[in-house]
Order: C-alpha cells, then structure tokens, then sequence
C-alpha cells in the first residue's frame, strides 16, 4: 500500500505515541514517517539517534535498551523545525493477546462485570486495541490506526478480558508498567494468523497462497478456481457422510423425510437429533410458478445459513458460499425455472455452534425480473447426514475472513513491527477443532513466525480450550478433546512455551465462558515463575508416561508435588483405557502420591490411556494449589 506522506511532517508510528509502552532491557527501534530524505533527530527519555527518512518516506531509529522506568517522552524533529512528540510513554514489559473469540471477549462480558469495569484505573497498565482487519498482503501499516490508553473503567470494558486479567496481575506483582496488545477476531482459524512464507514453508498450502494472490487481481477467476478445490473435496468425502448426489435431483422422493419449520439454527427447531449437531443435513423444497414467472430473470434468495451451502434448482447447482451471517443470492440461469413445480435443494455444513438457514422467512424468496417476489415454503423437508467428525475439515477461500490463510496475520500482525514483545499469549483452537492432526503442524509453525518477527525465543503460552458441550453417558471420539492434546503435546514440546488448562472452567451451554479472571490468572502464574523466576506452582498435574505394572496401569504426573488431590470424591473422574482405536471404557481409578493407577480388567491388553475426553468432560483431579489437571492421551508403555 502507497503510503501518503506530507512534506515536512515527521509522525510516529501509532505503537510509539502517546500513552505506549516500550520493551524494557530490549534494543528500541522507533518509526515513522517524513518527507523523503529528510534528517531528522530523535530522542527518546535522554537518548538520541541521528536518522534520514527513505525514499518512500519511511524512518527507523535505533535506541539503546533502557530499563523499566518512565515516563519518558519521545521527540521527531527535522531541521526545517517541524517536529513529532509522544508523551506519557513507560518502559516496561509488552505482551501480544491474540486468538479468536475467547481471547476478544471484552471485560464487559464477565462475571462480576461492574466491579471489575469500576476497579480497572490502573495507569502502569496500558492498552493497545488493534482494530480487525483482513489484507491480502503483508501491510506496513494499520487500516485504523490504534492508540493506546491507560486502563480507566472506561477504557478495560471494551478491552480483551483474558489480556487485561493477566496484565492486572504481572503489574502487580512484578511493579512496572505492562503493555498490553489486543490482536483478536472472533471465529478465526489459525490459518489466517500465519505469514504466507510460514504458510509456504509448511506445506500443503501453496495452491491456497497462488489463488489469494490472484483475488487481488483477478477476484472472478480467483473464485472459479476455489470452487473447483471445493468440488474436489465434497467428492472426496464418503457418500455416507454428505449424501448422495440424488438428494439434489428433481425426481428424487423426498416423501419420507421429516418437516421443519425453517428460520433459526437447527439446534432450536425441537429436534431432538439435531440438538447439538455440527455436520451435513439437506434441505429440499418446491415452488410453484406460472409460465409468465418461469420466463423472468430470476435470483434465489435463501437468506444467511451457517455455515456452508451448496444450492440446486431443478437438479442444475446454482451456487454455494461459505459464511454463516452472508445472505445467499444466485442469479438462475435462463430457462432453468419452468411453468409448474420447480425443485430447490440445499446441502447445509455446519462445522461449530449453531447451523442451518437461520434467517426468518422473508429472506427466503424467488426475486423476478418484472420487481415482484415469490416466498420460499415455511417448511422444507429435510435429512440428516453425517456428522463432522465423519467429514473432515472443509478447506476455506484463503481470502475469507478471518478463516482464510495469512488474511489476519498480514492486517493486523504485520503492522506491529517494529515493536518488541516480553510474549504471547494465545487462546483460540475452537474454529479448527475438525482438524487437530493438521494444528498440530500449525501451532508450532505459528509460534516460529511470530517469533521471527518479534524476537526469538519469545515465551508463548497457551490457553487450552475450555469445556464446552453436552454431557456424554460414555466414552466418544472428540475434536475438542484431541484439539486440546495437541495443544498440551505442542507445548511440553517446546521450551519457551506453557498451557494454562481451562478444562474446569468452561460452560457446556456457552463457549464463551464468563470466568476470564481465572484464565488471565493462570496466564500470570505461568509467566510468573517461567519469565518472571517466581517460585511457585504454574501448572497443573500434567502426564510424565504410562506404563504397566503387573496388572496395572500406573500413570505418573509431573507438577504434583505434595501430592494429587480429588475434588468432591474419594476417587479422580474421566479416565479411559482404550484397547483399539474408537474402543475405550471408563477406568477406576485411585490416586497413590503422584500417581493415578487403574485395574485393567481380565483378558484386557489396553494400548492407551485418555484423560477428560470429551467436549465437556466430568474433572475433579487437581494438584496440592488447586490446578486442574491437564486432558491428554497417553500410549502405555
């Protein structure tokens, strides 16, 4: 992007003006802008540094490292006298929130709200909100500039409730200024927060990169192709799973399938079978139109369905979108409609949350050339499919946001640099949980880039996703679950990274859990001891290995020191000894020590041993300080 410059101007970048907060004990790089050329003298708390703007008007001023302190005021002036000030600015450590939903959730959506928004003037806590934004390349910089804040009940409502709990507390046991940076979008998948060379080094996404690049040219012939990666993928999904292609015929019979009254998600419609259901159901209906109507242009109006559609009239597929809240418009091509009955099928893939077509009434509609409109049926017959777990993971347009590649990354995370970072902080998993076996190639790749690009080994921990889901009356196959140990294996396996386990306080009925007090604590405890040097306890009880002892399985835990204790019961809930794959069995258990040990049962030879694998799981095993311990599966060894 062109950047505009006014000859004579020096500015500063928006994460160096009033109010911020800089890296302490780091090297400090300060930008701006200027007429090309020009000289300009900067200075920085006493420290000074002699620079020229480039040919597109762009400086950069190195400064030496300072120590925790302030405030310090910045000073930009050219020779011609024209000059730039920054005021209120601290040292002190700055960490990066980001993630989707979880992590953006504000204060003003917690519990016990109104204290915490009338408790929040801190002005050694500071708040950089970067605005959303979606980019199909790398920018230099932001589309809304952000400014900081100090923290004032007015400012902490809006802002994130994980980030600001955790901030609360390093600044107050650590006594310095923190600075805080929000960079989160609901929904998001972990795909759009990756750089394209991250994207490209990984592997796999090359032909996603090469269409994105082509949206910025040529959007039509961009979207032809995605819908052909698209087709190729339906038909690579068992016919079991997503129906078969007879379910979009005009003479299919469709007279043994239910009724439902559309408008709404489907988990509201009294379906008992469609209560909690992510994956594939159709739709089918008619419409009647005279000869005189058959003639017209015509588009079909279907309203917003979430997530996924494919639409057919008359046998012949008309369109199909991907996004939950975008009404769905297909021009129909000439001579498709006929005098009569005409047929209209819809296959809905619904991948989280609620699903189906979910607008009222009205939007569902034929729209004629001549202005008028014929209303789509109240009731459409529909079947149920398969569920997502039989699915797979629906590959997503790279330039759709915030579930594409590198879209969120390059507008909202490349414009930060040049700012340094103590680290990150990372909650999101939920928009990828059909896809744990490729997180697990994407969160430690994740990590890397933004580690390049804000300084290496940067400490990065990790929000492990919440409980959330109905109860299960047995053992089940469960993405959240397996999202979650991945989520654990990534970062046991990584020195500089850590998990703060939120499986005990999550909501079954609302995955935006309100309890982000806790979250945020459980942040600090583990920057705390692990950034920090604090001597205490970061984590809960979390597997070191299991392994069989003469009829037993005797798993030991590490973070357990003083001991395992068992909440509410004399004996730990929600562990599984699995035989075979997709055969498991609630096991007994017994705490001894540090140790959890099971009774394998006659003639049993278990191969593995899983801990709270569901959505929502039963937990009640905890350390001596009260944390819970960490879902995970374990081979027995």
């Amino acid at each position: 992007m062109a950047l505009e410059v006014a000859a004579g101007a020096p500015t500063l970048a928006p994460q160096f003006t009033d109010h911020a907060v800089l890296q302490r004990d780091e090297p400090i790089t300060l930008a701006g802008t200027a007429a090309p050329g020009i000289a300009l003298d900067v200075d920085l708390g006493g420290a000074r540094a002699h620079v020229a703007a480039d040919a597109a008007g762009r400086w950069q001023a190195q400064l030496p490292a300072m120590p925790a302190g302030g405030p310090v005021g910045i000073s930009v002036r050219d020779a011609a006298g024209a000059s730039a000030e920054a005021r209120d600015l601290y040292i002190g450590d700055v960490w990066l929130c980001s993630g989707q939903s979880n992590m953006e959730m504000q204060v003003r959506r917690v519990a016990n709200l109104e204290t915490e928004i009338a408790n929040g003037s801190n002005a050694r806590i500071r708040l950089l909100q970067v605005a959303r934004h979606s980019a199909e390349a790398p920018r230099r910089d932001f589309e809304t500039p952000p400014a900081w804040q100090p923290a004032t009940p007015a400012t902490v409502r809006d802002f994130s409730a994980a980030c600001y709990f955790f901030g609360r507390d390093i600044e107050r046991t650590q006594h310095m200024a923190v600075g805080l940076v929000d960079a989160s979008w609901g929904g998001s998948a972990i795909q759009a927060w990756l750089s394209a060379d991250a994207l490209h080094a990984l592997g796999g996404y090359d032909e996603s990169l090469a269409l994105l690049a082509r949206h910025a040219r040529d959007p039509a012939g961009a979207v032809a192709g995605w819908q052909a990666i698209v087709d190729r993928w339906w038909q690579g999904r068992p016919v079991a799973a997503i129906g078969p292609p007879e379910f979009g015929a005009t003479n299919f019979d469709d007279s043994a399938w239910a009724t439902m009254r559309l408008g709404g998600d489907w988990e509201d419609a009294g379906i008992p079978a469609l209560a909690n259901f992510d994956g594939v159901v159709w739709f089918r209906s008619t419409v009647q139109l005279s000869a005189a109507q058959a003639a017209q242009r015509a588009h079909l109006r279907l309203g917003a369905i979430d997530d996924v559609d494919t639409t057919w009239v008359n046998g012949q597929r008309v369109g199909g979108f991907e996004g939950w809240d975008v009404p769905r418009d297909y021009a129909l091509p000439p001579g498709l409609l006929h005098a009569g009955s005409n047929q209209i099928a819809v296959r809905v893939l619904d991948t989280g949350g609620g699903g189906g077509m979910w607008s009222p009434p009205g939007a569902r509609r034929l729209d004629l050339g001549d202005g008028t409109s014929v209303p789509l049926a109240l009731e459409w017959r529909y079947h149920i499919a398969g569920e997502l777990a039989s699915i797979g993971a629906l590959p997503h347009a790279p330039w759709l946001a915030p579930i594409g590649a590198t879209t969120l990354h390059d507008g909202m995370i490349a414009p930060l640099a040049p700012l340094r970072l103590r680290g990150i902080l990372w909650y999101q998993g939920e928009s990828n949980v059909s896809e744990p076996g490729e997180y697990a190639r994407l969160l430690p790749a994740l990590m890397s880039d933004w580690r390049a690009q804000f300084g290496a080994q940067l400490p990065f921990f990790i929000v492990q996703l919440a409980g959330f889901g109905p109860a299960v009356p047995g053992p089940v196959e469960s993405g959240w679950a397996a999202l979650r140990d991945v989520q654990r294996r990534v970062a046991e396996s990584d020195a500089h990274s850590g998990l703060a386990v939120a499986i005990d306080i999550g909501d079954p009925y609302d995955i935006h859990p309100t309890n982000k007090q806790e979250v945020g604590r459980r942040l600090a405890l583990l920057a705390r001891h692990r950034v920090y040097g604090e001597a205490l306890e970061d984590s809960g009880p979390t597997p070191h290995a299991a392994r069989r002892s003469g009829g037993r399985i005797v798993i030991s835990f590490a973070h357990a020191d003083g001991g395992l204790r068992v909440l509410a019961s004399n004996r730990p809930a929600g562990f599984e000894l699995c035989s075979a794959p997709q055969r498991c069995r609630y096991a007994d258990a017994v705490v001894e020590g540090a140790d959890v040990v099971l009774e394998e049962q006659r003639g049993e030879h278990a191969l593995r041993v899983r801990y709270a694998w569901a959505g929502s799981p039963v937990t009640n095993l905890v350390n001596a300080v009260g944390l819970p311990a960490v879902p995970f599966e374990l081979d027995i060894r």
